[in-house]
């Protein structure tokens, strides 16, 4: 625009075939290209995105391996997952479990864990010393967790209850130390009881340590002990008439995974012999026998979810210290106390955990 003599004049356009006419066309060209580029594209950016989006996140698979079978450890694993749930890992959810158990055939134990490894699932939950010890037989890298295992230190699954080292840690019972208490009960219910028949495993190193630890309680409680010696079950029914024979007062069953199974068959032996019997787990009191002391399981199994939680967060089983119990259960049958014509002190009575009518 050009003003002249206070008139305005336009500048002409440049013509149809100017220079800057081309470059505007050119670069619109190209716009339009990138464009059109962009929309074919589109669909396949947000496929991709919303695929990265749905990607199923990795699910942890937890390996349980036990001896025992599903009903002998129902309600363990109910507080194991119960444990896992304050945490915020449900099965099914965002966690997932592979069960193997062994039916009480511990010959089973060893090709159980190596499916487990072959699953390669990221822990392993073995439960008592014999599961651990196949379990770490069958990997040195999956972390085991154990939920009691009596003795570790021991048996050289870990180095130390401070420092486990190794891929082993959890929590340990305290069954060895616990047979003092168990021999004390006794003589607390049994004022006057001086022999008591002990029904033990001798193969097998815990067994001899139990025995070998039960002499001094037994000598400050002035109560002399009768080995009754059972390397299989044919051996029980010939156990108890020895006891009978050797006028025991009262029987004290030191733990083995041999009993287990058979709680409700030994709890009659005892009863029909007329003995007041001791075990550690409860299940023995529910089935016949008269007092049982020992470590809650329910709250080891609980526990034990939080061993799994942190590995599952990244921590080193070798740097998490082994866990002893802090909760113990003592559990009296009072019909079975009845049937023996026994008083039971209102010491101990006010002590249990549970009274069973």
């Amino acid at each position: 625009m050009n003003v002249k003599d206070g008139r305005v004049a336009l500048t002409p356009r440049p013509s149809p075939g100017g220079r800057g006419e081309r470059r505007v066309d050119a670069a619109c060209r190209s716009t339009r290209r990138a464009l059109l580029l962009a929309a074919a594209a589109w669909p396949a950016l947000v496929w991709a995105g919303a695929a990265r989006a749905q990607a199923p996140a990795k699910v942890p698979r937890i390996g349980f391996l036990s001896s025992g079978s599903p009903s002998g450890v129902a309600a363990w694993l109910q507080a194991f997952r119960a444990g896992l749930r304050d945490l915020g890992w449900v099965e099914g959810k965002n966690i997932s479990i592979e069960y193997r158990y062994a039916e009480d055939n511990r010959a089973r134990i060893p090709d159980l864990a190596a499916d487990l490894v072959r699953l390669k699932v990221d822990v392993i939950v073995a439960p008592l010393v014999g599961d651990a010890r196949a379990a770490r037989r069958a990997t040195k890298t999956i972390p085991i967790v154990m939920a009691g295992a009596t003795d570790p230190v021991g048996s050289g699954l870990i180095e130390s209850l401070a420092r486990p080292g190794g891929n082993v840690t959890g929590l340990t019972q305290m069954n060895i130390e616990l047979n003092g208490k168990r021999l004390e009960l006794l003589k607390e219910i049994v004022p006057k009881l001086s022999r008591v028949a002990v029904l033990w495993n001798p193969k097998g190193r815990f067994g001899q340590l139990a025995w070998k630890e039960l002499q001094l309680p037994a000598r400050q409680l002035g109560v002399q002990l009768h080995s009754l010696e059972v390397r299989s079950l044919d051996d029980l029914d010939q156990a108890f008439e020895d006891a009978i024979e050797a006028r025991a007062g009262a029987l004290l069953i030191i733990p083995n995974p041999m009993f287990g199974p058979h709680l409700e068959r030994i709890a009659g032996l005892a009863a029909k012999s007329r003995l007041p019997s001791t075990f550690f787990r409860s299940e023995f009191a529910e089935a016949g026998g008269l007092v049982t002391y020992g470590t809650d399981r329910d709250d080891l199994y609980r526990r034990a979810a939080t061993f799994v939680d942190k590995i599952l967060k990244g921590a080193k089983p070798g740097d998490l210290p082994v866990e002893q119990p802090t909760k113990f259960e003592l559990v009296i049958n009072m019909k079975t106390a009845r049937a023996l014509g026994l008083t039971i002190p209102q010491s101990i009575l006010l002590r249990a955990d549970r009274v069973i009518e």
